[in-house]
């Protein structure tokens, strides 16, 4: 397991409210320091993800203010903790067909100059064929 923030001192980085902003709101909240969490690898402790079309996901893209990405890491909430969430995997989404939605918010650490980038998915209304099918998300060049 490892932290999902580098510390207490996060920061909103050019903040505006946006329409999903509950669901940036909830995250933050649950993710605060010094909670750590990693990907659930048994199928009984993952949600399901393939029933819920109001489910969503919560990307946490990491990485060192102008430098290298450090990591990706996805959470969903959880049905029977309220504002809760758990750790999946890339895999998961791409198998319950969930698209990125145009809708991120920044954060910043100021004291280890790091640089957090916080976007929504949801599952995909259009597409219910497997991810595959969609010409516009080919395997190799798949932006999740």
């Amino acid at each position: 397991m490892t932290s999902i923030f580098c510390c207490g001192s996060i920061a909103p980085y050019r903040p505006q409210y946006l329409l999903h902003q509950a669901k940036f709101d909830t995250f933050i909240a649950w993710a605060s320091y010094p909670k750590a969490s990693a990907p659930k690898g048994n199928n009984d402790e993952k949600p399901d993800m393939t029933g819920d079309p109001q489910l969503f996901a919560i990307q946490l893209v990491q990485q060192v203010n102008y430098g290298p990405l450090e990591s990706k890491r996805y959470f969903v909430p959880i049905a029977h903790e309220p504002n809760g969430f758990v750790e999946v995997t890339e895999e998961d989404l791409i198998h319950a067909n969930f698209k990125k939605l145009n809708s991120y918010k920044n954060y910043k650490c100021e004291v280890h100059d790091k640089f957090f980038e916080l976007n929504v998915y949801q599952k995909d209304p259009v597409n219910k064929h497997h991810w595959r099918a969609n010409l516009a998300r080919p395997a190799s060049s798949i932006d999740l």
